[in-house]
């Protein structure tokens, strides 16, 4: 679940999931700091749950961000939200694996990041993802770096997390 709601909306989601014993939630950055900060308040009550902002959904592009009227590229947007997020006290992002190099130098090693999109069937097999990794990525990421695959298309098995 990826939470894009007005502030105490997002806090009473981040509260009920916490209360389930979710370890991770996830907010909007492009929602702002107010969201991002109202997450990591009400995650507070539980030690363990981690609060993630999602910077930009890897099935966007540049011209995607521009018919929102975002006039930056997909990486300086990531940047930017992930800055919004760290001011905001988030403990890490999400993130398209092509960002994940560019974030680690931004963010320092102590800073979660999540990437989705990690693509391990042939060229072409992207999932929806404009921005996938593939099995090119390197076999050892930087510390508190995540690689995720993504769903298989045409088939109804999810792949294993990747590495750590």
């Amino acid at each position: 679940m990826k939470l894009f709601e007005i502030p105490n909306s997002v806090a009473g989601a981040v509260r009920a999931a916490g209360a389930l014993g979710a370890s991770m939630v996830t907010v909007h950055a492009m929602g702002g700091t107010g969201i991002m900060s109202a997450a990591v308040e009400a995650a507070r009550e539980f030690p363990r749950l981690r609060v993630l902002a999602l910077t930009v959904v890897t099935s966007m592009t540049g011209s995607d961000l521009a018919d929102i009227g975002v006039a930056a590229d997909t990486e300086e947007q990531v940047l930017r939200l992930a800055r919004l997020a760290v001011g905001a006290g988030c403990d890490g992002v999400i993130a398209s694996p092509r960002e994940a190099g560019v974030l680690r130098e931004l963010l320092g090693p102590d800073r979660l990041i999540v990437t989705p999109g990690v693509v391990l069937e042939p060229e072409g097999a992207a999932g929806g993802h404009a921005r996938p990794g593939s099995r090119g990525l390197p076999s050892r990421p930087a510390p508190r770096t995540s690689w995720w695959a993504g769903r298989s298309p045409g088939r109804r098995t999810r792949w294993p997390r990747c590495g750590r």
